[in-house]
């Protein structure tokens, strides 16, 4: 075995996560500026009642959009008076692909190292390799 080769896979492996935290950290500061300079700019435009604009070869539009969100501690609630009113649709359910993953895992694991019968056909199941890094202190 080549441990150069592997040496340098996972020094390039390293600074690729590296790389990737410090540009994640850039785009959270670039989106909080974004939010920042447009919720100034929506408000200067609306203080002068200016709509739209044509600037640096950008058309730029103030526009307003309605937002809603279930009160916190009240989703279910809403969820079933959307249910008994008609308006079912709205509503979707979905399971958090880790805690599916996790859960799949358990009931293999109880079951002989297969997955229960109840599950067979509504399950897809596949293994991901992935190398771990930790920062090794001496």
């Amino acid at each position: 075995m080549d441990n150069n080769v592997m040496f340098e896979m996972a020094d390039r492996l390293k600074t690729l996560k590296e790389e990737k935290k410090q540009k994640e950290l850039e785009l959270r500061n670039i989106s909080d500026m974004l939010t920042e300079i447009e919720a100034a700019l929506a408000e200067f435009m609306t203080l002068n009642e200016t709509p739209n604009f044509t600037h640096g070869g950008t058309s730029f539009s103030l526009k307003t959009s309605l937002k809603a969100s279930a009160v916190s501690g009240k989703k279910d609630e809403l969820y079933a008076l959307l249910k008994s009113s008609g308006y079912g649709d709205l509503v979707v359910e979905t399971v958090n692909p880790s805690s599916l993953s996790a859960f799949v895992k358990e009931q293999i694991s109880e079951n002989e190292n297969e997955l229960p019968e109840w599950l067979d056909g509504l399950i897809n199941i596949f293994e991901k390799n992935t190398v771990s890094t930790r920062k090794y202190m001496k």
